[in-house]
């Protein structure tokens, strides 16, 4: 975000809602990666809200927000004291990637404390952790003075949002819900999900925008993939964290992916062909072309070739999309490579739950 287009919310504001969160209701706000509705994460019917605010399943583990501490003259902030109450043991390789890349957007797991609320781990022994970088996030938990839950602030299955507009309009009912403008996300998609808590290895249990190959080069860590650590045996039990359902980031529009050159397969999934399709083409290739079907009325709409700004873009897209009322949207099959890894997770899953009735299917 940048602040000359949005004021940054005013101290009182932020006074305001740490009393909210501290009085146990539930606060909106912005971070790098998508806004959040937060909860005071040591409150378990603060934290029940959340679950019914969004229609979320209460097996579905959350993950905890806490400040960044203020640096001052320390070349390296000591995160130690801020995770104990939280987590059982800190690894060497927990303290890298801390220092790596907190505040930001990637979310560790750990073996949790035994003060750690089961309503927030879904019932299981490990806690996601992350320090979220956007400065209206960072002051409003740190005048909190405590660890905050905070899923993305939409209904369960849906698109998330990346503007407090966004928010408003999903939770128009909710009258009493603050919601903190922080101007759009930068990020866009939600935290790369990193599992410490086997103890021996650094698992990716959801990609984003931090990488394993930025992990490797930062931190000289190596981050198995899931197929990878199964066939090595180095997890026992897998935890199941934020956004690992098969359906989610869903529009109400039925969303497809095509591969290159291949609108027209795509479209032939839907034989009662589609009068109006929306087709998302890269910025860096020339138009479609009426590689025509007679009956269908496409509308072309650019998205970036580069996987950071298309990241950051992604929900805003898919949610004016859905607002257009589009009989049908196809998106260009992310290319090959890591760094697409993110935004090709949300989209299979966001294909997958599309649709009218994409609510009744947001299984695993």
């Amino acid at each position: 975000m940048s602040s000359d287009k949005t004021p940054l919310q005013s101290s009182a504001v932020i006074n305001e809602a740490v009393q909210t969160l501290r009085d146990g209701g539930l606060v909106a706000f912005p971070t790098e990666t998508v806004y959040g509705l937060g909860a005071d994460a040591k409150n378990a019917e603060a934290i029940q809200k959340i679950f019914s605010a969004k229609g979320r399943p209460s097996n579905h583990p959350l993950i905890v927000h806490l400040a960044a501490p203020d640096k001052f003259d320390r070349a390296q902030i000591d995160w130690l004291p801020l995770l104990t109450p939280w987590v059982r043991d800190l690894s060497d390789d927990a303290l890298k990637l801390m220092n790596a890349f907190w505040p930001g957007p990637l979310t560790l797991v750990f073996k949790k404390d035994k003060s750690v609320l089961d309503e927030l781990t879904g019932g299981q022994d490990t806690v996601a952790i992350r320090a979220p970088a956007h400065p209206v996030a960072q002051e409003l938990l740190r005048k909190f003075k405590g660890g905050v839950v905070a899923p993305s602030a939409n209904r369960f299955g849906k698109v998330s949002p990346t503007s407090a507009a966004d928010v408003r309009n999903e939770f128009e009912g909710m009258l009493d819900l603050m919601v903190l403008d922080g101007g759009d996300c930068e990020v866009g998609i939600e935290s790369t999900i990193i599992d410490l808590s086997s103890g021996d290895s650094a698992i990716l249990l959801r990609p984003g925008v931090i990488t394993p190959k930025e992990i490797l080069a930062k931190t000289g860590i190596t981050v198995y993939q899931l197929d990878e650590a199964k066939d090595q045996n180095l997890i026992p039990v897998l935890p199941r964290v934020s956004g690992s359902m098969r359906a989610h980031y869903a529009p109400t529009t039925p969303l497809r992916l095509y591969a290159p050159g291949r609108v027209l397969d795509a479209l032939s999934e839907f034989p009662d062909i589609k009068s109006r399709v929306a087709v998302a083409v890269w910025d860096s290739e020339s138009s479609l072309g009426e590689d025509g079907h007679p009956s269908v009325h496409f509308e072309e709409v650019e998205v970036p070739s580069n996987s950071t700004t298309f990241a950051s873009r992604l929900y805003r897209s898919l949610r004016d999309l859905d607002q257009q009322g589009w009989d049908l949207i196809l998106f260009p099959e992310p290319p090959a490579g890591e760094e697409w890894d993110g935004v090709r997770d949300r989209l299979q899953r966001a294909c997958f739950g599309s649709g009218p009735s994409s609510s009744s299917h947001a299984s695993n």
